[in-house]
Order: C-alpha cells, then sequence, then structure tokens
C-alpha cells in the first residue's frame, strides 16, 4: 500500500516543466494531454481503493457487531447455565465467550485501523484531485499561450509576406501600364502621321498658291 502511494504522489506530484521541456517531444500539448490522462488513471484508481475501504470498513463494524453479540449471548447463558449447575454448559459458553471477546476486540482495532487509513486516503485523494485539476488549468493556460503564439506567428508571416510584394507587384503593374500606354500612344502617332503630312502638304500648297497670286 505504502509503495503503491509513493508511486501515485511522484507520477502526480512531478515537475510538470520537466515533461515539457523533453526535447524529443514534437508537440508539448499532445504530451502534455497524454500525460494528464495517466494521471486521471492513477486518480480512477486511487478513488476505487477509497470505495474498498470504505466497504472493508463497514464489513469490519458487522464482523464486529456480530462477535460481540454473540459474546453477550455467551456471557448471559454461562449465567444461566451456572446457575442451573451445568457446568459443561457453564464452560461451553465461557470458553465461546473468550473467544467471541477476542474475535471482537480483533475486529474492532481492524477497524480503527480502517478508519485511520482510510482517513489516510482521502486526504491523499484530495491532494490528487486538486493536483489534477491545477494541471487541467495548467494545461489551459498553456493552450491559450500556444494559441496566442500560433496567432502572432501566422499574422507576422502575412506582414512579411505582404511587406514587400505587394508594391513590387504594383511597381510590375505600373511599368506594365506605362508600356501599354507607350504602345498606344506610337500606334496613334503612327496611324495618324500619314494623315498630318498629307495636311501639312496641303497647307503648303495652298500658301504658296496665295503667295503666288
Amino acid at each position: 500500500m505504502a509503495n503503491l502511494f509513493t508511486r501515485l504522489k511522484d507520477s502526480i506530484t512531478s515537475d510538470l516543466h520537466e515533461a515539457l521541456d523533453q526535447k524529443e517531444q514534437k508537440n508539448p500539448i499532445a504530451m502534455l494531454n497524454q500525460y494528464l490522462r495517466e494521471s486521471e488513471k492513477e486518480t480512477e484508481k486511487v478513488r476505487k481503493l477509497v470505495e474498498r475501504q470504505y466497504r472493508l470498513k463497514d464489513e469490519f463494524g458487522r464482523e464486529y457487531q456480530k462477535a460481540q453479540d454473540i459474546a453477550d449471548k455467551r456471557k448471559h447463558q454461562a449465567e444461566v447455565a451456572e446457575k442451573a449447575g451445568e457446568e459443561t454448559m457453564h464452560a461451553f459458553a465461557v470458553k465461546e465467550q473468550e473467544e467471541y471477546e477476542a474475535r471482537a476486540e480483533r475486529l474492532k482495532a481492524s477497524r480503527l485501523d480502517a478508519i485511520e487509513q482510510l482517513e489516510t486516503l482521502e486526504r491523499k485523494y484530495e491532494e490528487m484531485k486538486h493536483r489534477l485539476k491545477d494541471m487541467h488549468l495548467k494545461r489551459m493556460e498553456l493552450m491559450g499561450r500556444e494559441n496566442i503564439a500560433r496567432a502572432h506567428n501566422r499574422m507576422n508571416q502575412v506582414i512579411e509576406d505582404t511587406a514587400d510584394k505587394p508594391y513590387s507587384r504594383f511597381s510590375e503593374m505600373d511599368r506594365y501600364i506605362e508600356d501599354l500606354e507607350y504602345k498606344v500612344n506610337s500606334a496613334y502617332y503612327r496611324n495618324t502621321f500619314d494623315s498630318k503630312i498629307a495636311q501639312l502638304e496641303k497647307d503648303m500648297k495652298n500658301t504658296e498658291d496665295v503667295t503666288v497670286q
């Protein structure tokens, strides 16, 4: 019993940070969940031991009462046999009385031990439940911190990815538009060049005609 509780105590009260610092574990939260599941199993084992101890205490109590009742009964019978002068019956009743009284004393002592052990079990069980609850709260805190860390990491990635790329893309788009505008303007200039030359020739001819007149 002592070895069992020593092992359970060491398992439940071992430093949580030692488990989290194991470098070979890629996911500390998953490892922590496994650790908590194992702790819950150990706590459940203690709960069953507490229930068993309750049953033992009650059983000792019932057996003690039975032995004491029979001892009282044999004591009365011994008195009756003595008064009646029945030595054999008196001797048998006295012997039975002594045996049942001894059994009752032993059962009484066992019941007291069971009660004391039960109190120890209950105290340790409560400590384990509190420890387990603290670990669940610690897991929630760690999960919250992990969630925030993941969120910040993703936001930082988005910020880093968009720090230069959009501007470079804007620059590319700007150059593309400038090239497109140049091509449009060049095409327009080429398309209107002939008509402009023809208009110049016409204007020049009109000017020459006016001069000749």
